[in-house]
């Protein structure tokens, strides 16, 4: 929370606005609070705004911890909690943001029997609007005269058009950090939530993605559906995330992440190639015909039977949902059954860890021989930016040509079809056999394009263009 000082509390002139803030608080058995920062790439660029008196960052409560916290009036300067009531709060953030709009600009549904927007979609849908209400008008209170405001992500897809309302005065920007959907798609929803959304977001003086590619489709769909004129008065601009290069390598060579090494090198055996994957498992990472592609190089190419190692990291994502549960089990049964199949004594062929562990995922970094990040669609994915750079001995990326990463990285990636899982495995072969100078001339290349903005530049070049 921002603290308050006598009278109104002090307006910013930079304001960040996301579902997820910089903090988070735990609640111990004792009634004591702890503080955790937040991490990732996105953190990192929005935390360039600092914690100075002019910059706020505006989140949401996201547990008994963060509630506690607003209650007590603790927290840190320049972070504003919004104690939105829990019921809202989840049928905006699980009924609509991640099981309606991420299922639409992914291309997840299953549409003989999905989606179906009843009265309980409306029901959720009003709760989404009221979510997005409530960082309007915390925004328009906190925020000076002619402040820039910049809201991020598809949970808050309404706000630019809403602040507008209220302020007129601001310089509003909206950063979407997922695809956005084909416009026939896009369709799916109801007619009048697309109009919405599509509304919410023009809004924005600027309304920003990560790929040329989403861009141009969220211009296709507001012409498409709200007419010749509907982009007139909003710029739409481009901005891909890169990885924190200085960070990440100075973090993976820290002893926690050596000792992970050591222990991984344990389980892979002396000698052998990895192929390495770090997820959530989020069903658009496609982690499960990725080890399809695992057990068909296994089957069809022996030769390569204890000879490599798939270190496949997929830690749970979203488990309060089912079929995200299931997901997950799926996950485990395919590696349980390629380590049944083809496991020997003294060789893993599949070692999957489930709980998170950034410094593992850092180790793991290190050791690959082989990238393989193959999502159905995926608005950049920095794992395929963030390895290239860590990777001790060089690596070759088996990308997706789905992940916006493509854009920037595909000259010097072997390139899948997400669905294709033969496809796919022919590219690990190929990648398992590429020449040591071939791998470092095309793992020099990656690291190069994918720091090319890193995240603080990423931010302040849209926070320049804003106020440009």
């Amino acid at each position: 929370m921002v603290p308050e000082s006598s009278g109104r509390p002090q307006r910013a002139t930079v304001l960040v606005a996301s579902n997820r803030g910089p903090v988070s608080y735990s609640l111990g058995e004792d009634g004591d609070l702890t503080s955790r920062r937040g991490g990732g790439g996105l953190v990192s660029g929005l935390s360039a705004i600092g914690s100075g008196a002019d910059s706020l960052w505006v989140c949401s409560v996201l547990g008994a911890g963060d509630r506690e916290a607003v209650r007590r009036g603790v927290g840190e300067p320049g972070v504003l909690m919004l104690d939105i009531d829990e019921a809202t709060h989840a049928a905006a953030y699980n009924g609509i943001a991640n099981s309606v709009l991420w299922f639409v600009h992914h291309l997840l549904y299953q549409t003989p029997l999905e989606p179906v927007f009843d009265s309980e979609f409306r029901r959720q849908w009003e709760a989404y609007e009221r979510y997005n209400g409530a960082f309007a008008r915390a925004l328009a209170d906190r925020a000076a005269p002619g402040a820039a405001v910049l809201v991020q992500d598809y949970h808050l897809a309404l706000v630019p058009g809403l602040l507008r309302e209220l302020r007129p005065d601001l310089r509003i920007g909206h950063f979407s950090h997922t695809p956005w959907a084909p416009v026939d798609y896009f369709r799916l929803l109801p007619d009048d939530v697309a109009g919405q959304l599509l509304r919410g977001l023009l809004g924005a003086d600027r309304t920003c993605f990560l790929t040329r590619r989403w861009a141009d489709a969220f211009g296709e769909c507001a012409v498409r559906l709200l007419g010749p004129d509907a982009l007139a008065g909003t710029r739409i601009g481009v901005h891909g995330l890169g990885a924190d290069a200085d960070f990440l390598r100075e973090r993976a060579h820290r002893p926690d992440v050596e000792e992970r090494m050591a222990a991984l090198r344990e389980q892979i055996g002396p000698g052998r190639r990895t192929v390495v994957r770090v997820d959530r498992t989020e069903l658009s990472k496609n982690i499960v015909r990725g080890l399809l592609a695992y057990r068909l190089l296994l089957r069809e190419r022996p030769e390569w039977r204890e000879r490599v190692v798939h270190l496949a990291f997929a830690y749970p994502s979203r488990q309060d949902l089912a079929v995200y549960r299931e997901y997950t089990a799926e996950v485990r049964r395919l590696a349980d059954a390629i380590n049944e199949e083809f496991g020997t004594e003294g060789w893993t062929p599949v070692v999957l860890h489930v709980q998170d562990d950034f410094a593992r995922s850092l180790a793991a970094y290190r050791l690959a021989d082989v990238a393989l990040v193959n999502p159905i669609r995926d608005g950049m994915n920095l794992v395929a930016k963030e390895i290239p750079v860590v990777s001790d001995e060089g690596c070759a990326l088996v990308l997706s040509r789905e992940a916006g990463a493509h854009e920037e990285l595909g000259e010097w990636a072997l390139t899948v079809n997400p669905y294709d899982v033969s496809g796919t495995a022919e590219a690990l072969h190929t990648a398992l056999t590429l020449p040591d100078g071939e791998r470092s001339r095309r793992t020099e290349a990656l690291a190069a394009a994918a720091t090319a903005l890193p995240p603080e530049r990423w931010f302040l070049d849209q926070l320049d263009a804003l106020r440009a």
